[in-house]
């Protein structure tokens, strides 16, 4: 999968991720991806949530050695 842009939110706990990725996309265009990466298990629930709240389109999660990438798509 092809990002445009990619946040690093290793580390970070709910509800981080989530806030760092709403600040990012509204930065972006519409149809451009964002990557974020992420550890918190809390995210596998807020980021499909905060995607279907805010309109978002979450376009695949593929799990990495290191952390779990979302590509969420600008709507």
């Amino acid at each position: 999968m092809q990002a445009d842009l990619e946040l690093d939110a290793i580390g970070l706990l709910c509800p981080l991720p989530v806030l760092k990725a709403r600040k990012r996309l509204k930065e972006m265009r519409a149809g451009e991806v964002l990557c974020v990466l992420a550890t918190d298990p809390a995210a596998v629930v807020d980021i499909p949530h905060f995607c279907a709240e805010a309109g978002h389109e979450l376009v695949d999660v593929i799990e990495r050695s290191d952390a779990t990438a979302y590509y969420i798509r600008h709507i």
